[in-house]
């Protein structure tokens, strides 16, 4: 039986303000809040919000037939919780469904597992914890920033605990084979990686509304037929793409939410399924092995790691940043901490391809600068200041094992206090209570005392 399984990505970054060269050393806020504040209200309004509604319906009229997986970024779920609210409770509704599955990811929506293994584990188990706080999942399928994969990164993806990845369908990875199975790693064969069907996926992110396109217009059933139309055993269709697809990418004007309204009666008809990636991965089973030497992602025609490290601009940057990883992770200063999660979102190295044509449009049109050397200059000045700060708290002149061994001292020695502490206010909360029992028992002595006199007194009077 054929199945269709939709995953939506949800990300939006903590864009920066116009820094100066001037401003570094004299201002630590990096974020333009207006703007940001802006972006994610109006996608909010014009996308997510209807979009959920949308899938809620969905759901309900096919009693619960209808399956969606979604990924949000730990740095977009921070600004719905401060800027929308009400849309993250709409996904707890639709979570408590039953009918959805929440994947995890880097939590800065970063490039960490392509430089830092160690930094790629820390954003990872933080992104868990921040599903399961919000959603009450612990999420089972992994799904890595932009889909980047590679066979390297398999054995840590599954020690992490997850038995499945979503990637792209590359061609040139793909070769004569079909995405529309469930593959499996080629380094860990416990590790089952779906793959985008990038064509169909495509149909609705980018063609849905083209006037010049030769299927003009898309209805449901003419796509419920395209997926009834695949061969023989392929029977896993995946469907990645941002949720930005429904009402913003594809305008409500267009009938994007009526086409997805539709989807499920004529899946029906056509006995096609929904799934999430743990059913699929759980009851289909591996049509065998998808080797991937090279990062593969799922962004621009090459469907590499181009897009946000093509150049040496993007290069730079992306070094200089990583070369204080260490540092910070021993630090516990929380606005440190935050700005490092902040500053490593994928989306600062987007803004600094300098491709051209159809993909150079695309970058161009989610930046927020005039150019990719504006972007950069930007960039680099804030992260001027960042390590600036870094290196203030602990300097360059002490080697990263000498400075873990002093701030390990440091923590051990504040842990004897503690305990030296605890032992203390014990023993004083002993010392209290031990003197108390000997002023209630001088206070019965005394009572005792003083019966014995006036029972004694009495008997002489009598």
């Amino acid at each position: 039986m054929k199945t269709i399984c939709f995953y939506f990505q949800i990300h939006q970054p903590f864009r920066l303000k116009r820094y100066r060269f001037f401003d570094i050393g004299s201002d630590h806020y990096y974020y333009d809040d207006f703007n940001n504040e802006e972006i994610i209200k109006d996608i909010a309004r014009k996308s997510y919000i209807p979009a959920t509604r949308t899938l809620m319906e969905m759901i309900n009229n096919s009693d619960g037939k209808f399956k969606v997986a979604f990924s949000l970024s730990g740095v977009v779920m921070e600004q719905l919780e401060i800027y929308v609210p009400e849309f993250i409770e709409s996904l707890k509704e639709l979570a408590a469904t039953g009918s959805v599955e929440f994947l995890s990811e880097t939590y800065s929506h970063s490039l960490s597992s392509l430089k830092d293994s160690e930094e790629f584990e820390r954003q990872v188990k933080m992104h868990s914890d921040k599903i399961f706080s919000l959603f009450g999942q612990r999420p089972a399928v992994f799904r890595n920033t932009e889909l980047i994969y590679s066979d390297d990164l398999s054995d840590v993806i599954s020690e992490l605990g997850f038995k499945g990845v979503i990637t792209e369908g590359a061609k040139h990875i793909l070769g004569w084979k079909s995405p529309n199975y469930v593959y499996e790693s080629a380094s860990n064969p416990n590790l089952k990686l779906l793959l985008k069907n990038s064509k169909l996926s495509d149909d609705i992110c980018f063609n849905f509304s083209k006037y010049d396109w030769s299927e003009y217009p898309l209805t449901a059933d003419k796509f419920i037929n395209w997926v009834a139309s695949t061969p023989e055993g392929e029977n896993v269709i995946n469907l990645f793409m941002n949720y930005e697809t429904l009402g913003s990418m594809q305008p409500e004007g267009t009938g994007i939410f009526e086409f997805m309204k539709a989807l499920p009666r004529f899946a029906e008809q056509n006995n096609i399924s929904f799934s999430t990636p743990s059913q699929i991965i759980d009851n289909y089973p591996s049509a065998g092995v998808f080797s991937v030497l090279h990062p593969i992602s799922w962004a621009d025609e090459e469907r590499d790691t181009s897009a946000w490290l093509g150049n040496v601009l993007q290069k730079e940057a992306f070094e200089r940043l990583y070369s204080v990883g260490e540092r910070v992770r021993l630090c516990s200063d929380r606005r440190l901490l935050q700005d490092w999660d902040y500053l490593q979102s994928s989306d600062h190295f987007y803004y600094m391809s300098t491709k051209r044509k159809s993909d150079g449009a695309m970058h161009k049109l989610f930046s927020p600068y005039d150019s990719p050397y504006e972007a950069f200059t930007n960039y680099m000045n804030v992260l001027s200041d960042f390590i600036m700060r870094v290196q203030q708290q602990y300097p360059l002149t002490i080697e990263n094992e000498e400075l873990n061994a002093l701030l390990t001292t440091i923590k051990n020695q504040g842990t004897e206090i503690h305990k030296l502490e605890d032992k203390l206010l014990k023993a004083k909360a002993q010392n209290e209570k031990t003197k108390k029992l000997l002023e209630e028992k001088e206070g019965k002595t005394k009572t005792k005392k003083s019966s014995e006199k006036e029972s004694k007194s009495k008997t002489v009077k009598e």
